[in-house]
This record gives structure tokens, C-alpha cells and sequence, in this order.
């Protein structure tokens, strides 16, 4: 396993990041696997040399956070891990159990510690931009969980480059623990964050880990013939809607072409390209069958060829802004 720095910090992430909201309870989402069907998953990714977890507080309503911490305490070292984690989902009905106000902060992380049994996370990130509470409230309160040593680091994930712009200048000008990573949508069929995102996280040494850069299965061929693939391809309703046009078929199409052309699969051809994207750390990856670590691996040293690469981008048309709400 290679380890590369997050941005501009100290901190080494494996280049293989594992996306934990596939594991932690089925009543959650049909698609979900529970506490015994999920540890293998762990224990495969730490026997590969994965140092890096992503999960977050709102999957499966905690169930995952658990998971993980119980999966780290049995298996490995703690310092020897990257646990990252989000908060800003409702975690229940209360109207103060959710956003990014400073109460919620506090308790969100120290719920998450709890779930997670560790005394410290090494990148906490805010899910989603809270247009209901003051940004410097947020900062401020996100400032002192890094300071109290709960948290290492802090990320942002999916909302606007001029939002996360405001922020940064926010945490400069007060001398604030600044966000070192942004978490966002990135794949071959949504490619929107290369207008201002992603040249900001260049421009500011900012870390970028995005999710989804299989586009919700369809750039792994999981949405192809009449059965899905897998069980989330199958039970994602809102999946079935997105990434339909002729554009995205033909996106498909050419991620098929190149991986004919070269032995491989789909899914380590769309890995590759998000990967050696400017200013990509790594991807997230999401995987739910443990063949799929198989692609994930390969795709860590798949270098593409330019003329491929213009192949499967060429056909991509701009298209509305999603994932940040």
C-alpha cells in the first residue's frame, strides 16, 4: 500500500481510502450489511495496508461509527489508523440534534467518540453547509474541538467553492484550525467541481478525497443488463433517476471501451481516472463485495493513456449541481 500526504499537512492517508456507509444495520437501508457481515470487509482492508476509514455519524444512525471503532479495537493499533468522520445530518427528531451549531458540534463529536471508542478523530469533517447557523459560530466551535485535542484535523465536504472560500478566509483572519480536506462528488459523469472546486483545493494545498467516483455503480457496469449487480444498484430508487442522458450512456459506453481495450475492468478504469485527476488525493472507495478490493488494488497502479482519457471525457456536457444539499 502506497501512503500519500492530505494536502498540505503532515498527516499519510493510504491511496486506498475505505468508505464505510455500506456497513452498520440493514433496517438503515436494504443495501446495508449488518455487524458480522461487514467485519471481513475491515479486516480485509487492514490486512491490504489501509490506514484510512471514512464513515459518518448519520450512517445507519451510528451503527457504523460502531462498527469501525469495535474492527480497530480488536484488529489493529489505534495510532496507526486515519478515522475520519462527519457530522450535520439529523441524528434524531430533536431540532438541535443536527446542523452545525456549536451545541450540536459538541455533542456530535463526543457522541461519535463514544460510537467510535477512541479519544481523538483524526478528520472531522461537516457533511453538508448549514445555511441556518452563522458560519463563524460553526468555526469557532469546530476550532475548539481541534483545540481540546478530540479532533487532528478538519474537513469540509460537497457545497460551493465560494462557501468554502468564506470559510478558509474566516479561519485565517481569526487564526482558527483551518479545513484541510474537501470531500465532494467527483466522476467521470459529474465533473461540475472542475470549474471552481477543484482549482481552489489546488490553489489552496487543500486535500481532496471524493466520493462516489464510480458514480453510484453505472461507471462500474452495475446498472448494465436486467439484473443489478449489486443490492445497492438494486435498492437505490433515487440512482435508477440520475445519470440517464445520452451524454452519460455514452460516458458509459466509452469506460467500457477503454477497459476491453486493456484488460481490465470498468470499475478500475473509473478509479484510475479520479485518482490522477489534479489535485486528487485519492477517492473514496466503496465496496460491498470482497472481490471488489481486487479492483480497488489494481486501479492503484493503472496509469491511463491520454488518448483514453480524452476518449471517455469527450463526451460529458455540463449538468446541474447535485450532492450538496
Amino acid at each position: 500500500m502506497e501512503y500519500v500526504r492530505l494536502g498540505h499537512t503532515g498527516l499519510k492517508v493510504s491511496r486506498l481510502i475505505l468508505g464505510c456507509m455500506t456497513y452498520g444495520d440493514p433496517k438503515w437501508s436494504a443495501w446495508v450489511l449488518d455487524d458480522a457481515a461487514s467485519r471481513p470487509f475491515i479486516r480485509r482492508a487492514l490486512d491490504l495496508g489501509v490506514n484510512t476509514f471514512d464513515t459518518a455519524d448519520m450512517y445507519s444512525n451510528g451503527a457504523s461509527e460502531e462498527i469501525l471503532g469495535r474492527a480497530i479495537k480488536d484488529w489493529t493499533t489505534r495510532q496507526h489508523m486515519v478515522i475520519a468522520t462527519k457530522l450535520h445530518n439529523p441524528m434524531g427528531p430533536e431540532p438541535n440534534n443536527r446542523g452545525l451549531s456549536r451545541k450540536h458540534i459538541f455533542e456530535a463529536v463526543d457522541a461519535s467518540l463514544r460510537r467510535l471508542q477512541t479519544d481523538y478523530i483524526d478528520l472531522y469533517q461537516i457533511h453538508r453547509f448549514d445555511y441556518e447557523t452563522p458560519l463563524e459560530e460553526t468555526l469557532d466551535a469546530l476550532n475548539d474541538v481541534v483545540r481540546s485535542g478530540r479532533v487532528r484535523y478538519l474537513g469540509a465536504s460537497s457545497m460551493f467553492a465560494w462557501q468554502f472560500m468564506k470559510a478558509l478566509g474566516l479561519q485565517r483572519r481569526h487564526g482558527w484550525a483551518p479545513f484541510v480536506s474537501m470531500q465532494n462528488q467527483y466522476s467521470l459523469l459529474y465533473r461540475e467541481e472542475e470549474r471552481e472546486m477543484l482549482p481552489l483545493c489546488r490553489e489552496e494545498g487543500i486535500g481532496v478525497i471524493p466520493w462516489s467516483p464510480l458514480a453510484r455503480g453505472y461507471l462500474a457496469g452495475n446498472r448494465h443488463g436486467a439484473a443489478p449487480a449489486t443490492n445497492r444498484a438494486g435498492a437505490d430508487t433515487l440512482g435508477a433517476s440520475l445519470f440517464q442522458t445520452e451524454p452519460d450512456r455514452a460516458i458509459i459506453a466509452a469506460v467500457d471501451d477503454v477497459a476491453r481495450k486493456l484488460g481490465r475492468s470498468m470499475a478500475q478504469v473509473a478509479y484510475a481516472w479520479a485518482a490522477t485527476r489534479p489535485g486528487v488525493t485519492t477517492p473514496i472507495y466503496g465496496i460491498s463485495k470482497l472481490q471488489q478490493f481486487d479492483d480497488a488494488m489494481k486501479s492503484l497502479t493503472l496509469r491511463l493513456d491520454p488518448d483514453d482519457i480524452a476518449k471517455m471525457e469527450a463526451p460529458y456536457v455540463p449538468r446541474p449541481i447535485a450532492g450538496h444539499f
